[in-house]
C-alpha cells in the first residue's frame, strides 16, 4: 500500500531495454489490464513504432524473457510515432498512438490518431480498414485553434466513465500549455 508510511518500494530491474540488437525504442510504456487478467505494455518511440509484450500480473515483469514483442503501428515513410495506449472497451482494444512531433510550442505537428481490434495482438485497423501496423491511423485529435500538437493520449476509468487525457500547447499563451 503506497499510502502506507512504511512502504518501502524497491526497484526490480528493467522491464524491457533497447540496444543494439534490437529494433525498437523501449520508451513511453502504457500498461493494461485487459477483462481476461492478462497484461500488456505498449511502448516505442520512433526508430521502428509501437511495440507490444505481455507482462506477468503477479511481477509486472515481462512473461518470459524471450515473449514475442508485437509490432502494432509505424507511420510511413516517417518514423514520427510514439506516445501508445491501449485500451479495452466490451469486446474491442484501441490503440491510441501519436504522429509528427512535439515539444516545439506552436510548431508542434503532434496529433493523435486510433486503431481498433477484436484481439489485443492485433491488427488494430482505422476507420478505412487500413492497419496501424502499415500506417493506417483514423485522426482522433488534431490541433484546432488554440490548442496546438495534441498528444500523449491517456485514458483513466472512473466507473462508467472514461476520462480522456491528452497534452497540448496553447496558442493563446505562446504555447506555454
Amino acid at each position: 500500500d503506497p499510502a502506507d508510511p512504511n512502504y518501502l518500494w524497491t526497484d526490480q530491474g528493467a522491464v524491457i531495454q533497447s540496444s543494439s540488437s534490437v529494433n525498437y525504442n523501449a520508451i513511453d510504456p502504457s500498461v493494461m489490464l485487459a477483462a481476461d487478467g492478462r497484461l500488456w505494455m505498449t511502448f516505442g518511440s520512433f526508430w521502428t513504432g509501437i511495440k507490444m509484450i505481455q507482462l506477468d500480473p503477479a511481477t509486472g515483469k515481462r512473461i518470459s524473457p524471450s515473449s514475442t514483442v508485437y509490432s502494432l503501428a509505424t507511420h510511413p515513410p516517417s518514423t514520427a510515432i510514439e506516445g501508445s495506449c491501449l485500451i479495452q472497451r466490451s469486446n474491442y482494444y484501441y490503440l491510441f498512438v501519436n504522429w509528427d512531433t512535439c515539444c516545439s510550442g506552436v510548431d508542434s505537428t503532434y496529433n493523435i490518431r486510433v486503431g481498433r481490434s477484436a484481439s489485443v495482438t492485433g491488427p488494430y485497423l482505422d476507420h478505412d480498414g487500413v492497419s496501424l501496423a502499415s500506417g493506417g491511423g483514423t485522426m482522433f485529435l488534431e490541433s484546432t485553434a488554440r490548442f496546438i500538437g495534441p498528444g500523449h493520449a491517456g485514458v483513466m476509468p472512473e466507473g462508467e466513465t472514461n476520462w480522456f487525457t491528452y497534452h497540448y500547447y496553447d496558442g493563446n499563451n505562446n504555447g506555454n500549455s
